[in-house]
């Protein structure tokens, strides 16, 4: 059962990546934790995985469009490895629940932006 769980969210995740460009943690995490049974730590920590091989396919694909901007990417891409390492310190220390509650924080207030910017942009 958790191999058909861990195909559909594969396929869920690749589309949204693909359709959206959302698809790691946004999905991934609480996936991974609702059926999967994996511990936040731990979909977090898998959905890190999982978000490059994503990236990597939809960035070819999308770069075959010209819709990369490489020298942006690679600025971000420089840099990030920083902040992912301050970030998993702080995710090892903290508990569980105030991880979980963080994460969903950062769910929601993605979600109004979003929600914001549609309504405040002409059709």
């Amino acid at each position: 059962m958790n191999e058909l769980f861990a195909i559909l969210i594969a396929l869920a995740g690749g589309l949204a990546g693909g359709l959206v460009g959302v698809g790691g943690g946004i999905l991934f995490v609480p996936a991974l934790t609702i059926f999967l049974g994996l511990s936040q730590v731990e979909g977090e920590s898998t959905s890190l995985l999982m978000i490059v091989i994503v990236a990597l396919v939809g960035t070819l694909r999308q770069r075959s469009y010209g819709n990369v901007r490489l020298r942006d990417a690679v600025v971000i891409g420089v840099l990030s490895p920083l902040g992912v390492l301050v970030g998993v310190a702080i995710a090892n220390t903290i508990s569980e629940r105030a991880l979980e509650l963080t994460f969903a924080a950062l769910v929601l207030l993605i979600a109004f932006s979003l929600v914001r910017r549609a309504l405040s942009s002409p059709a």
